[in-house]
């Protein structure tokens, strides 16, 4: 099936979704916004090693494919919040099978390490 979003062309439905979520950080901000509502500096905190251009760009693309959702609020100093949305959260149970595939296949190479 061929699929055209944004005059990007590709080839399957995969190829589609890894576009969207793929990165080293989109996962993980997923992942943490699946618990709660974060403001920016809690999120670049979690992150820890992500810089400020990073996670600018990341919340960014994820709100773009319309994975988090972006509230400003009115006051001073601006107060901005980042929520997932419910495509967003179709997302975590896919993470959740990722999360037990991994720690499986951690298991599998520290037995091969011994």
């Amino acid at each position: 099936m061929q699929i055209k979003y944004k005059e990007k062309d590709y080839t399957c439905s995969f190829e589609f979704v890894l576009d969207i979520v793929s990165g080293k950080w989109k996962g993980l901000v997923l992942w943490h916004l699946s618990k709660k509502t974060m403001r920016y500096n809690e999120i670049h905190k979690i992150l820890g090693k992500i810089t400020q251009k990073m996670l600018t760009q990341t919340l960014r693309d994820l709100e773009k494919h319309k994975l988090i959702s972006r509230k400003v609020y009115p006051v001073i100093p601006p107060k901005v919040e980042y929520t997932i949305t419910k495509n967003g959260q179709k997302l975590i149970p896919i993470f959740h099978q990722l999360s037990k595939w991994g720690d499986e296949m951690a298991e599998e190479y520290a037995e091969i390490k011994k």
